[in-house]
């Protein structure tokens, strides 16, 4: 026979496991999923350049567009704004969690508005996804067109 738990005095209806199911319900559990910040109704996402089917040298520069919403660092709560991220070669990541950070996903939390880009000969996709102050998209979420470049 096992001891108390605790060295509590064990009750006709209570044993451990009883006692602990009730501790953990006491516990606040972490949620798996973020909740993202509301997207200004109407923005827009965009690749300003390079142009999708384009041909180019690395490095190039790769220019985003937003309208309808703001650029503010990562970090920075403001309504109406986010930061840029590069998906390349990606497809757009699960969007009910932070941004992967990765060769892939390039963020851009400083509020950066364009980025040099070095890649490898080839074809490539390039897409922007806007992400709340804490990485996460937006309510809906703000995602560009994906275009394609050759990189000779």
């Amino acid at each position: 026979m096992a001891a108390p738990l605790g060295g509590l005095p064990r009750e006709e209806n209570h044993d451990e496991k009883t006692i602990i199911t009730a501790v953990l319900a006491t516990i606040p559990m972490a949620s798996t999923a973020w909740a993202g910040t509301a997207a200004p109704e109407g923005a827009e996402l965009y690749i300003v350049a390079p142009a999708d089917g384009a041909v180019i040298t690395a490095p190039f520069t790769v220019r985003f567009g937003l309208k309808g919403a703001g650029v503010a660092p990562a970090g920075v709560e403001k309504a109406g704004t986010g930061h840029h991220h590069l998906l390349i070669d990606t497809p757009v990541p699960n969007l009910s969690e932070p941004i992967p950070s990765d060769d892939n996903h390039r963020h851009f939390g400083g509020g950066q508005t364009e980025a040099e880009i070095n890649l490898a000969p080839g074809q490539h996709t390039l897409q922007l996804l806007l992400g709340d102050h804490n990485h996460i998209p937006h309510t809906p979420p703000l995602i560009s067109r994906k275009i394609t470049v050759t990189v000779k």
